[in-house]
């Protein structure tokens, strides 16, 4: 029997998008531990909840968990049907955040979702933008996705000020259960040739690698 590579198995850890001091890579057991305990520490006031599962209530330990479980089970569930590709966004080396990228039936539809979260000490510094146009530059140039969408709650003020930056446009609004309370939901769309010409999307000197792996696991022709 032929000998199989590691990398023809699981091609992911490969995979970086980077910018500077900014990168974006696949989150290994040892990151994710990091990245664990950073949530732990809290990453916005007790009174608000940016995200539309409220993984963030709890005592420390249960947050880290929560995080270290969603993460294992999403590495589980790479496929090419339905894919949720979750990255560590590293800062001058450091673990800051996640940054998320998905999708259903992506050869059909090369249309993807984008999520994330941010340590509270990395928060105001523009970081956030910059990871998101790493992971649109991923998208548009490296999977050849056609249109990004993206959603926040409507008094998610960083969320939605980054996605308007980025120039995305307004694509509906739902209300949806927030904690059993109806809250206005905000979703949007960027289409490629928008991302293409908007100037503000793109970083300075950004280099993707290990992108070829990660486009034939995926089934991405």
């Amino acid at each position: 029997m032929p000998s199989i590579a590691a990398t023809d198995l699981w091609p992911f850890p490969d995979l970086r998008v980077t910018s500077g001091d900014l990168e974006l890579r696949y989150i290994d057991d040892g990151t994710l531990l990091s990245l664990a305990a950073l949530a732990a520490e809290g990453l916005h006031e007790e009174s608000f909840m940016p995200f539309a599962v409220p993984w963030t209530r709890g005592t420390p330990l249960e947050i880290a968990r929560s995080v270290l479980a969603y993460q294992w089970g999403a590495r589980s569930r790479l496929s090419p049907e339905i894919w949720e590709l979750e990255l560590a966004v590293l800062l001058d080396g450091v673990p800051v955040g996640i940054q998320a990228i998905g999708a259903k039936d992506f050869p059909a539809t090369r249309t993807v979702g984008t999520g994330s979260w941010l340590g509270r000490a990395y928060q105001g510094r523009g970081v956030g933008r910059r990871m998101r146009a790493l992971v649109l530059h991923l998208a548009f140039e490296g999977l050849d996705a056609r249109t990004a969408v993206t959603s926040a709650w409507a008094d998610n003020a960083p969320s939605n000020g980054v996605t308007r930056r980025l120039g995305y446009a307004p694509n509906g609004n739902v209300v949806e259960a927030r904690e059993g309370v109806g809250v206005e939901h905000l979703r949007y769309r960027l289409d490629r040739g928008d991302w293409e010409a908007n100037q503000a999307v793109h970083l300075p000197g950004v280099r993707l690698a290990g992108v070829d792996g990660v486009r034939e696991y995926l089934s991405i022709a």
